[in-house]
């Protein structure tokens, strides 16, 4: 092994967002260059983006080197893992910290990805715009060349706290119903967008009180054909009536109309004789890449079902993990059954971590997901759904016209939680916070500095940018209004995982 350093730029497997993102690609790997000179490093730079799982193994197979990856903005996780797994050798991921091109969200999946494979990594990132002239960077940077790991204070994990009685008593009742009858998750495709981290298999799934089937995407198509326009003219219908504003023909969204909704409904209620022919208790969505070319957006499908106020609805609502993420779909029906226990609106909403600030004092995270994220948040009225906005998601990434499933979502308590595969085990964290409501400018600028189409939420998840920067094993979150944290603590050790809080001093 050398000690010359080489970097790579892992990207987008779709052409059109790894051009739009290039310039900050191009300038954030000359401010690492810059940063490496600084501290008299040799380094080489692995010409041309790697869009292909092939090209990583390619290209970084054959380096036993030092290697940095630059995230600066969203990429697949198998376009590092691919390449670097098998090996040892030094490896760091470094990103930028920002919403507009959000390379930190690649960066935690790629590291959640590697972390689940046993493939050891560094990460290091920065909100400088001159990167060499971040002291605490440097120094990460500095032990990273010459120890070849970075280290993080942990101060902020802990081994969970004893569980209050009637706590323990609501998770063992919801542990009964988990034994009484395995959870089934229905799987419409694989995980999508490169996420190696977001699927367990049968072999993990069986151990915590879950199964899978899995469905083709095809699927969709073919049982689509079976809907009848009567249903989608209900189901529209409905959805006009409990208050979804749709944003037709707006700048930028030209080709989206009501004709799109109907194709997004055609399949919700698609999924929904399956997850009814099934007998399904909950959803993995993969949509992504499959798809994209073929059926508008899930994202208003995926919405409808994290809704209890949908089309054709029993009153409950079905769990929906989009990119079949099964390291949110988990959290996501436990925590929906101990909200129910509890005798709180079983809603959970499944976020992106995408950037995050500091605000009166205390760090916020803007969670921005384009999926599913259920009207509950925008107006707790489990009977509603205003304040739901659907917008054209962005042509760039979705060439089909289709609209999201978008609001802001209001303040309140939080329960936060996501399971992951570390170590040769199933592990759950979880935290807990609060959504807090922004001055409209100051949500403005965040919303609109992310993607404006998304559904948005501001919060306190009870831990800063380094500690999550630094430990937080998925780019993903499950969130639900009200405190069941004793309940999922004590639920997730009775089903087998092990468990981490996250939680800082206050």
């Amino acid at each position: 092994m050398s000690d010359t350093i080489h970097i790579y730029l892992p990207g987008d497997y779709r052409p059109k967002p790894n051009e739009l993102a290039m310039p900050l690609v191009e300038e954030s790997t000359r401010q690492l260059e810059r940063a490496l000179d600084r501290l008299g490093r040799r380094h080489k730079r692995i010409e041309g983006l790697l869009t292909r799982p092939d090209e990583s193994i390619e290209r970084l197979g054959p380096i036993d080197d030092p290697l940095i990856g630059v995230y600066a903005h969203w990429v697949y996780g198998p376009h590092t893992t691919d390449g670097v797994v098998g090996k040892d050798s030094p490896l760091l991921l470094a990103s930028n910290f920002s919403g507009t091109w959000p390379g930190l969200v690649g960066l935690l999946n790629t590291a959640a990805c590697l972390e689940s494979v046993g493939r050891r990594a560094s990460r290091i990132w920065t909100d400088a715009t001159d990167w060499s002239a971040d002291e605490a960077f440097m120094a990460r940077l500095d032990a990273w060349c010459r120890d070849g790991a970075v280290s993080y204070a942990t101060d902020a994990l802990h081994q969970p706290p004893p569980t209050p009685a009637a706590a323990a008593q609501r998770a063992a009742g919801v542990h009964g119903e988990f034994k009484r009858r395995r959870a089934l998750a229905l799987m419409l495709g694989d995980t999508s967008m490169g996420m190696i981290n977001g699927y367990f298999g049968p072999r993990w799934l069986n151990r915590v009180g879950f199964a899978e089937h899995k469905v083709d995407q095809a699927w969709i198509i073919e049982r689509g054909r079976s809907v009848t326009e009567k249903r989608i003219d209900d189901a529209l219908a409905f959805v006009r009536d409990r208050g979804v504003t749709f944003h037709y023909g707006e700048a930028g969204a030209a080709d989206y109309d009501v004709n799109a909704t109907r194709e997004q409904l055609r399949d919700y209620l698609a999924v929904l004789d399956l997850v009814n022919e099934f007998r399904a208790d909950c959803i993995g969505w993969q949509y992504q890449l499959g798809l994209i070319r073929l059926r508008p957006p899930s994202d208003f499908a995926e919405g409808l079902f994290n809704s209890a106020c949908r089309p054709e609805s029993n009153g409950d609502t079905i769990v929906d993990a989009t990119e079949a993420d099964q390291g949110n779909v988990l959290p996501m029906e436990m925590m929906k059954r101990l909200l129910r226990a509890k005798g709180l609106h079983q809603a959970v909403f499944f976020h992106d971590i995408r950037w995050g600030a500091e605000h009166d004092g205390r760090f916020l995270w803007v969670l921005l997901n384009s999926g599913s994220s259920g009207a509950y948040a925008f107006n707790h009225d489990p009977d509603s759904l205003r304040g739901v906005h659907s917008y054209r998601q962005p042509a760039a990434y979705f060439p089909v016209p289709g609209g999201t499933f978008a609001g802001e979502s209001l303040p309140g308590a939080i329960t936060w939680a996501r399971a992951y595969l570390a170590g040769e085990e199933l592990w759950m964290d979880i935290g807990r916070g609060s959504v807090e409501k922004l001055p409209p400018a100051v949500r403005d600028a965040w919303w609109n500095g992310t993607t404006r189409q998304w559904p948005f939420m501001a919060a306190d998840l009870g831990i800063g940018r380094d500690t999550l920067m630094a430990h937080y094993l998925s780019n993903h979150i499950a969130v639900a209004y009200g405190d069941i944290f004793h309940e999922m603590i004590a639920l997730s050790k009775a089903m087998g995982y092990r468990v981490r809080v996250l939680a800082e001093a206050r």
